[in-house]
């Protein structure tokens, strides 16, 4: 098997329950009442489009709709809104799953940005169609802490697939 360059190592395969637990955990640090402000990350996007590149037959487009409908609900926002938004946003990143991993963590932020870019944008778009209020210029900071805390993420979830350095120095992997 051929590794990407940033990698450095083998991962083991992902478990399913961690997979759920960590988009159940993110779905619910979002519901978390902070006072939700335009820039504030949002950390179920994160978490989607990481699982979209790194486990796209496991987590689709139709987790993504769904946990959209329920980020809808919970704000009280136009029902499909944040859908709409989480289905762009996981088909940006299945795109993205076979190029993504060949570069470094940074320079994926960078690939990620205009995902995040364009899912708030479709949001927006959809809030300013029905005659809702623009959020003003600080909700295009999101995309930006996202992208920033892309690496982040991406060690944290990982972090379980790493394998232990095995010190056999007779075996190539």
């Amino acid at each position: 098997m051929i590794m990407p360059r940033g990698s450095g190592q083998l991962l083991l395969p992902a478990n399913p329950l961690f997979i759920a637990f960590t988009l159940i955990l993110a779905l619910v640090l979002d519901m978390v009442p902070l006072g939700r402000q335009p820039a504030m990350p949002d950390l179920l996007a994160i978490t989607l489009v990481f699982w979209n590149v790194h486990q796209p037959r496991r987590v689709g487009v139709g987790f993504a709709f769904v946990f959209g409908l329920f980020i809808d609900v919970h704000h009280g926002a136009l029902l499909g809104q944040h859908a709409l938004a989480y289905s762009l946003l996981s088909f940006g990143a299945v795109a993205l799953h076979r190029r993504l991993p060949w570069f470094s963590l940074p320079v994926q932020a960078v690939q990620v940005l205009p995902l995040f870019v364009l899912a708030h944008l479709a949001s927006l778009l959809v809030r300013l169609m029905v005659g809702g209020m623009a959020p003003g210029w600080s909700l295009m900071l999101a995309p930006l802490f996202e992208a920033a805390l892309w690496p982040v993420a991406s060690w944290i979830l990982l972090a379980p697939q790493r394998r232990p350095p095995d010190p056999d120095a007779h075996r190539p992997l």
